[in-house]
């Protein structure tokens, strides 16, 4: 029997994942253009231009983004097969396009392709790409790389909306839209070529920069880590966990849009203004922020459908409180509420899915799952503007939405990480 021994892979004590983890933070940095932050600083252009109506703009801006939600898992099948770092030069590039395209729109059906490009390759692939490429480099540390990587998102929202602005008012909403496309065209696409890999495999690495055990005579020893069994996508829909958690992943979307799209009339229900509900968006960010950063550490100790389940226990409690908000310090502690809420579930729900089904045919399976989250988000405002109009109010809608926090923790909590035969 050959005696085995151990080796570093590396030479080097930096593991190249970390490059990726930066990467995959400037995909989500540079999804700005596709995002709702920065296309919402365009609308009163269009309007102002072509004398176009608000709810035809919105009316374009939602189907586009419905569209674009229902084709996502084209793309993650895509990735699968061609890999995260071709199809990151495609989706970049198609981004920069996207842009130009509409710093030349004038027409309605232009805006609605426009929307659609923007939509499916920034806010959906570039998101999306990210999300799959760094659990190919991480599975212990996967939380901690996730964490880190969600700072270009954070970043993106923070500086993308005040960049956008002064660029109109500098230029034009024309010359804007073309700047946004030259920084992700010139940016984003040369490092992409230079510097992603697919994964550590290519370059002789393991995920997290293991050791490699080898035999005496120097072959190595394949031993599979318990942690990194992949599914297929046809495997993984035949478990209860697969489709418990699609709809749990569904939720946040569905909630969080809905309430966020109407937090300014829901405010003034209550007696709060405009200025309010602004400073309470900005406190979630704060709030979140530092809570992401450390939820990717708790989730290496803790399993992911426990953390899931906790999530939508604070869901609930945010819900009830602002059915409760009538006063300023009520707001305040709903947002507060809110932004841990949305931190623990911006990593936990990035997870959960190459940790229940592996790294090999993530993209299948993750893009299936944005597209689910697409849509909720797509029609996450529509009942709360439904019930507005037929009860005058948001207390019954609210009502209604508490069920999906308790389905959401009944489902996480009975849905453990399945296991393989």
């Amino acid at each position: 029997m050959n005696n085995v021994s151990n080796y570093i892979q590396s030479r080097y004590s930096f593991f190249y994942g970390w490059i990726i983890v930066f990467l995959g933070g400037l995909g989500l940095f540079f999804s700005g253009p596709g995002q709702t932050y920065v296309n919402a600083v365009f609308i009163d252009s269009y309007i102002e231009e072509f004398g176009w109506s608000r709810s035809l703009v919105s009316g374009i801006y939602s189907g586009a983004t419905l569209l674009s939600g229902a084709l996502l898992f084209l793309m993650g099948r895509a990735v699968d097969r061609f890999g995260q770092r071709r199809m990151s030069l495609i989706i970049g590039i198609m981004l920069a396009i996207a842009c130009f395209w509409n710093s030349f729109v004038f027409l309605p059906s232009m805006l609605f392709i426009g929307f659609f490009m923007l939509r499916f390759f920034g806010q959906g692939s570039m998101t999306l790409v990210p999300n799959t490429l760094v659990p190919q480099w991480f599975i212990e540390k996967r939380g901690r790389a996730l964490s880190f990587m969600a700072i270009g998102g954070f970043l993106s929202s923070a500086l993308f909306p005040p960049l956008t602005a002064w660029l109109i008012g500098a230029f034009s909403w024309e010359v804007a839209f073309r700047i946004l496309g030259a920084t992700v065209l010139f940016i984003f696409v040369p490092l992409v070529f230079i510097f992603m890999k697919n994964r550590p495999e290519e370059i002789g690495l393991k995920p997290d920069n293991t050791v490699r055990q080898v035999r005496e005579d120097g072959t190595e020893i394949e031993a599979e880590n318990p942690n990194d069994i992949s599914w297929t996508l046809k495997e993984a829909m035949r478990t209860r966990q697969f489709w418990m958690i699609l709809f749990c992943v569904s939720i946040p979307a569905l909630v969080n849009t809905g309430i966020t799209f109407h937090l300014v009339s829901i405010f003034t229900e209550g007696g709060l203004g405009r200025g309010t509900a602004a400073f309470i968006l900005s406190l979630m960010a704060i709030i979140g922020f530092p809570i992401t950063m450390v939820s990717g550490f708790i989730l290496e100790r803790v399993k992911v459908n426990v953390v899931l389940s906790v999530s939508f226990l604070g869901q609930l409690a945010f819900v009830i409180i602002l059915l409760f908000t009538e006063s300023y310090w009520m707001a305040i502690l709903f947002g507060v509420i809110w932004g841990m809420v949305n931190g623990l579930e911006r990593i936990t729900l990035s997870i959960i899915w190459p940790d229940y089904f592996g790294r090999k045919h993530l993209g299948s399976i993750k893009g299936l799952a944005m597209t689910t989250m697409v849509i909720g988000s797509a029609f996450g405002p529509l009942p709360y503007g439904f019930a507005y109009d037929l009860f005058g109010g948001y207390k019954e809608i609210l009502l209604l939405t508490m069920i999906f926090p308790i389905l959401g923790f009944i489902f996480a909590l009975i849905s453990p990480k399945p296991e393989k035969a």
